[in-house]
């Protein structure tokens, strides 16, 4: 789901600042910018490509993709990254460390704990082969 307030708050920002109504297209651009990540910087040791770039690039098969996915790793991960990423996502994910909130983030919990178990028993199976 795509970010949509940034545009709203650059578009508000911009007009006030300015006092002009083409300060709030700048803040609306700028804004825009926020939303889509331009100024976010590529992860340590990945070089920043175009969407349809990635997903051409990805090519193989989609399963395997999508488990790795999950982890945000490359499938020429070790053992150990794979096992560290799977206990920081469950520590994060975990059902039982929202006990006390929400009904809907409970939900959301277990859907993403199920999401990442799955992922790793596909990674584990693909290894053992």
């Amino acid at each position: 789901m795509r970010r949509w307030y940034g545009q709203f708050l650059g578009f508000i920002a911009g007009w006030l600042l300015l006092r002009h109504p083409v300060g709030g297209l700048l803040g609306l651009l700028v804004g825009y910018a926020f939303d889509h990540d331009w100024f976010t910087p590529p992860r340590r040791g990945e070089k920043r490509r175009p969407r349809q770039e990635q997903q051409a690039a990805s090519g193989g098969n989609a399963d395997v993709d999508w488990a790795y996915r999950v982890f945000d790793l490359p499938e020429t991960a070790s053992d150990v990254e794979i096992d560290r990423a799977y206990r920081r996502m469950m520590g994060q994910y975990h059902p039982d460390r929202v006990a006390g909130a929400a009904p809907d983030l409970q939900k959301l919990a277990e859907t993403k704990s199920r999401e990442i178990n799955a992922a790793y028993d596909r990674i584990q199976k693909l290894r053992k082969k």
